[in-house]
This record gives structure tokens, C-alpha cells and sequence, in this order.
């Protein structure tokens, strides 16, 4: 079983910036040693045959390749301009 100490207690509270009674600080102390508790029973388990996974459900890319291309598409993308000049947009001048 873990032990967390009195001072550690009140190392935490000054971090969280808390101002704990002692009856809380009592709880935290339990809550505390209850978690480092469970913590270490995640450590019980023999796992050496066991594959590891990156995700419970086969994960495949959903994507496209990339697929570079060198196209000039700028007279179609110029269509939607209110205004172009040497295949460029025209915007109001901002200062």
C-alpha cells in the first residue's frame, strides 16, 4: 500500500492553491493513496504475449495519394474575380 505523507498533503495544497481543513486534508490523503493503489495493479497483469494495438479497430488512410500535377487553372479560378489584370485579382488598395 502506498503512503502519502502529511507533507506532501500540504505540498499539493499549496501548488492547487487550496486552503484544506484537516478533515480534508485526511481525505485527500485516502483519495490519493487509493489512486497510487490503483495505479499499481494496472502494473499486475502479464502482458509479455500480448501484441500491442495503436487502435482497438483496423485503422486503414481513407485518403488519396498525393498526385502532383502542374496545371494552370487560373482563368477558371479568375472566372469569380470582380475584377483581374494580368491574371490576378484587383482589390481595393488598404493603407
Amino acid at each position: 500500500m502506498n503512503k502519502i505523507t502529511d507533507e506532501t498533503i500540504e505540498y499539493v495544497g499549496i501548488l492547487a492553491k487550496l486552503e484544506l481543513t484537516d478533515e480534508e486534508k485526511e481525505k485527500a490523503k485516502n483519495d490519493m493513496e487509493q489512486m497510487l493503489d490503483y495505479i499499481d495493479k494496472l502494473g499486475e497483469p502479464d502482458t509479455d504475449n500480448v501484441t500491442a494495438l495503436s487502435h482497438v479497430l483496423p485503422v486503414k488512410n481513407v485518403f488519396r495519394e498525393d498526385e502532383v500535377t502542374n496545371s494552370d487553372d487560373s482563368a477558371n479560378i479568375l472566372k469569380n474575380a470582380p475584377d483581374e489584370q494580368d491574371n490576378m485579382f484587383v482589390v481595393p488598395q488598404t493603407f
